[in-house]
């Protein structure tokens, strides 16, 4: 196993993380409307979720012999807020955030058990949340993913 390539790709890890804890909790701040209440709840619980997995991936990094990130990966924000544009800017977030498990799968399977279960389950949590928020972007009887940027998100 590449430990210099594991340890940089869970500090990236841990950055996008942390962005995500920003992200959700400035737009949580930023809904309004009737249906604020739910949305703001679920934005909040994205932004929670989200220290919880910055946290681990920072406890990794410091078992392997690293030293963990300080910085935050980029925050995307297009300044309007509309409910539809968050949710774009969230999928947007975690199709990224995604890439970069499969990548420290890639680098880790068959290596060590432990950063390779990791991997699986936060590839799992995050396609299970991008589901989630697919699902919120479509229209009644929509049954197709959502398209952001030309690609099919599945």
């Amino acid at each position: 196993m590449n430990k210099d390539a594991v340890l940089k790709k869970l500090n990236r890890i841990l950055e996008l993380e942390m962005a995500g804890v920003v992200y959700y909790t400035h737009y949580a701040l930023m809904v309004y409307g009737h249906n604020r209440i739910p949305i703001v709840d679920w934005l909040q619980k994205q932004a929670d979720e989200g220290l919880v997995h910055a946290r681990l991936a920072g406890e990794l990094v410091t078992w392997l012999g690293g030293h963990p990130s300080l910085g935050i990966g980029p925050l995307l924000e297009t300044h309007t807020h509309d409910i539809g544009d968050i949710l774009r800017e969230s999928l947007a977030h975690e199709v990224e955030i995604l890439k970069d498990y499969y990548e420290l799968l890639d680098l880790v399977k068959g290596r060590d058990v432990r950063l390779e279960e990791y991997a699986r389950d936060l590839i799992v949590a995050e396609t299970v949340h991008q589901d989630a928020v697919n699902k919120m972007l479509r229209k009644p009887n929509q049954l197709e993913s959502f398209v952001t940027e030309g690609q099919m998100i599945k």
